[in-house]
């Protein structure tokens, strides 16, 4: 978790108007994980930058993302978009509903 969040420090040291993080928790257990989720909101708040996160940790995404996009893993296009919390409701394509339903969010 060290390493990941001084890459994190390393690139806010430049000032970026926008920080891309691919898979910034992955191999990190749940704690590392939600204390790098807090990192990360702290950094947005704090510097006002967009950061675009690519995740499959829905956890993470739930409790990070203002706005999510859902890209289908079948067609490859964009299956949904808009806040996060909306892709749990039963309104959107099935195959969305049940991939954020899958998650444990307790």
């Amino acid at each position: 978790g060290m390493a990941k969040r001084a890459g994190i420090a390393r690139a806010m040291a430049l000032d970026p108007a926008v920080i891309f993080l691919d898979e910034p928790s992955a191999g990190l257990d749940p704690v590392s994980s939600g204390r790098l989720d807090d990192l990360i909101l702290r950094l947005r708040e704090a510097y006002g930058t967009t950061i675009v996160l690519v995740s499959h940790e829905i956890p993470s995404i739930l409790r990070t993302a203002d706005f999510c996009v859902y890209l289908d893993p079948d067609t490859g296009t964009m299956g949904a978009y808009g806040p996060p919390k909306s892709f749990l409701q039963a309104g959107n394509s099935p195959k969305v509903h049940a991939f954020f339903s899958q998650a444990r969010l307790d």
